[in-house]
Formats: structure tokens, sequence, C-alpha cells
């Protein structure tokens, strides 16, 4: 029934690009729309406490010049890439599109996207403005293919009004964490659960649990794929380490495995722990009734690397040389003037002047930020990580949910990855 409801998603989304309707309730129109020369259609998936600071960023731009209106399609994250591709393949849709860096190799493969250096030349947009590890991101055969907005990756946030009744907070607001590793940690989380009885001592992010896998796991030195790309490099003892740790959480009861929305069950107050994304700073932070306090993830085992990506801006390559100009223009606005509010919504702006500037700096916890966005190892560049990622991501939730022996769950992930990277 899966591949069915698919189908007839894929179907019905041709329809509607073949059609040309594509405005839904999610596109804002404003009246200056009509005089401005040139519109463009900006699809992201942005939505939660990030919407309002795209919004602010098109209104801005549209604002500050006459000659550009920028109309956004917000899509559900989970549909995103499906109607972005669909978009891509049939030639109709938006005029530039938000893409994460891990998602470009196969629309530079087929040519969808157009490279942007010349645009960025006759924009006056520099790329060496932009940090270096976001640079790398998006550069293949030496030309860049996308604008990077940010790195975003995760923190260790912590309730503090939970860890002090549970006796483990300092007094400068830190956690006393003690040492460094599996055991260390796991009995910090058993003493939350016998000191303040009712709440997870930690809420794991089983909805996307590869990324709190790829956390550890890159912590403990491990890598997705070998260094030629060609197999996959994820049956070994780190893995398993790391999966038997998340195993012991959930069998302890220290965390609970069936949780849908972790985020919110930190937000409201009922984990004491949460390894949440940067994206979620303002938003946890602007809860009145939430003291919460923010740290780089603990080297459990041992290392300081993490899972993190990117969102970029695209142009596809069916836009027209009039709307590419207007959609660098755009990108560039966002990069520069828009990469300050776009700080606030907690990412790491890839812009190097913003990132480095008082306003940001004087931003709550964006100094840690910038320290562990250090640390941070972005996803192989190969056109089949979308269908690795798919496959990683649905075995290690079957692995932890279902209490698979980690080493038998990892082996027959490698051989399923390994089918794909073949192909």
């Amino acid at each position: 029934m899966k591949i069915r409801g698919s189908i007839l998603s894929v179907v019905m989304v041709c329809m509607l690009l073949l059609s040309g309707c594509i405005d839904t309730p999610g596109e804002r129109v404003n009246p200056d729309e009509r005089t401005a020369p040139v519109k463009l259609s900006f699809w992201n998936p942005f939505g939660g406490g990030e919407g309002e600071f795209v919004e602010r960023i098109i209104e801005d731009y549209n604002a500050s010049q006459s000659k550009v209106f920028v109309k956004q399609l917000r899509l559900e994250s989970n549909e995103y890439y499906v109607r972005l591709s669909t978009a891509l393949s049939l030639g109709k849709g938006p005029d530039v599109a938000v893409a994460h860096a891990d998602r470009l190799s196969p629309f530079i493969k087929v040519k969808q996207i157009v490279p942007l250096d010349a645009l960025a030349d006759r924009a006056g947009f520099d790329f060496n403005k932009i940090e270096e590890l976001n640079r790398t991101s998006v550069s293949y055969k030496g030309s860049y293919y996308a604008v990077p907005l940010d790195t975003h990756f995760h923190m260790l946030y912590y309730n503090k009004d939970i860890l002090a009744k549970a006796g483990l907070l300092n007094d400068d607001g830190t956690p006393k964490l003690g040492a460094a590793n599996p055991e260390s940690f796991m009995r910090f989380l058993q003493r939350i659960k016998e000191g303040v009885p009712g709440v997870q001592p930690m809420a794991v992010n089983t909805p996307f649990f590869q990324e709190s896998f790829l956390d550890l796991y890159y912590e403990a030195g491990g890598n997705l794929l070998r260094p030629d790309l060609k197999k996959a490099a994820i049956h070994n003892e780190n893995a398993i380490r790391v999966l038997n740790f998340f195993q012991q959480l959930f069998d302890r009861n220290l965390s609970d495995p069936s949780d849908a929305a972790p985020w919110d069950s930190f937000y409201n107050g009922q984990a004491g722990l949460w390894f949440g994304g940067v994206w979620e700073a303002g938003h946890h932070l602007g809860n009145p009734s939430l003291r919460v306090g923010i740290m780089p993830l603990p080297p459990l085992f041992g290392g300081r690397g993490q899972w993190g990506s990117s969102h970029a801006l695209i142009i596809p390559a069916y836009v027209t040389e009039e709307k590419q100009k207007a959609a660098m223009d755009f990108m560039k606005y966002f990069s520069e003037a828009g990469g300050k509010i776009w700080g606030e919504a907690g990412h790491v702006p890839a812009n190097r002047d913003i990132v480095h500037s008082e306003d940001y700096l004087a931003l709550p916890y964006r100094k840690q930020f910038i320290r562990s966005r250090e640390q941070v190892k972005f996803a192989p560049q190969t056109d089949k990580y979308a269908a690795l990622y798919t496959v990683l991501s649905e075995d290690l939730q079957t692995i932890v949910k279902h209490g698979i022996d980690p080493g038998k769950g990892l082996a027959d992930l490698e051989k399923k990855l390994n089918i794909i990277l073949a192909n």
C-alpha cells in the first residue's frame, strides 16, 4: 500500500505541475507583485520556528527593490524532495529553491540545476566570503552549484529545573555530567530517573534516529562509506557500540522509544536532556516556562565528530536567463542581508562576515555553536546518497525499535547499501 500511495502522490504532483496549478494556501501574494517586472517562485521546506524568519527575509528583499518580487511556496518537509525532483524532471516548478548540500549531486549529474560561477560574478557575489566547509559542500568539478546558507547540527539541550531537582546542576547552570563516556552518562540519566519521576531523563530522536546515531558514530571515528565511496563502512565495532548504547537507554527506561515528537517532549518540560538541532534554539529559548541550557554534545565515544548538514539555494536549469539573474540577486541578498536574520533562527550562517560579526556573537550560545560547527562531518559526495540515507534511516529505526542484535542488523544494512552503490 505504501508503494501505491507513493506512486499516486507523484502522479498527482505531476498533474499539478503540468497544469501550472502550483498556487496553494502556502504561497503569500502581495499587491506589489503586480508591478515587479520579474516574479520568482521560491520553494522551501521551512516550517515551524524557521518559517517566520524566512518570511522576514523575503519581505525585506521585496521591500528593498522594485525589479524582482519573490513569492514563496512552503512545502511539508516529508514531501519536499519528491515534489522538487518531479518539478526538475518536468522542467516546470520553482525559479529558485532550497536544497540540502547532500542532495545536490543527483541534480548536478543530470544537469537539472545550473552552475552559479558566472551568475555570481555578474551579481557581485563572492563565494570566498562563504566558510570553506560550506563552499566545498556545493563545489563539483571546480564549479559552484548552490549558495550555502548555513551549517546545522545538534547540541545538547538540558532542562535546568529538572537537573536542579535531581541535584545535577552546577552553580554556573551547567550539568554535572561527569566523565565523558557511555557508562558515566548512563549513570547521570539514572539519577534523573530516580530524582525526578514522571519525566524522560533523555528524549531520543527516534523519528529521525539516523541523525542521533551518526552523531555518536562519527564521535567514535566511524564513516558511512569507504574512502573510494564504492563500499559501505557501517558494519563495525564502533557502530555496534553506539547501537548498544541506545538500546540500553530504552531497556532501562531512560528514554521512550515510542515518543513520536521528542522535541515537543523537551519543549513541554517532559525530558531532562535532548540532542536537538541548533535551528530549535530560538524556539526553546523563547519558551517562558522552560529554563533551558545549551552545550556541545559530550564526546561519549572519544571523538569530536558529529552529524551535520547545510541548506543551500539552487536555480533549476529550465529557468530563463532573465529569471536566473533575478534569482542570483535574491540568493545574494539571502546570504548577506538575510543571513543576519537566518542566524537568529539558530542556524550557523555560512557567510563568514555575519558569523563573526558582533551582532551574531552577542546572540545566546552562538560562540558554542561556532565551536561545535568545527566538528561537523558532512555527507559523502555521491549521487546515491539520497537512496543510501533512506535505507540507513529505515534499518536503523528497525534495529533500535525492535531490539534487533546490532551486529546482525548492521551486517544486513551494509549489504543493502552495497547493492545501491553497485548499481
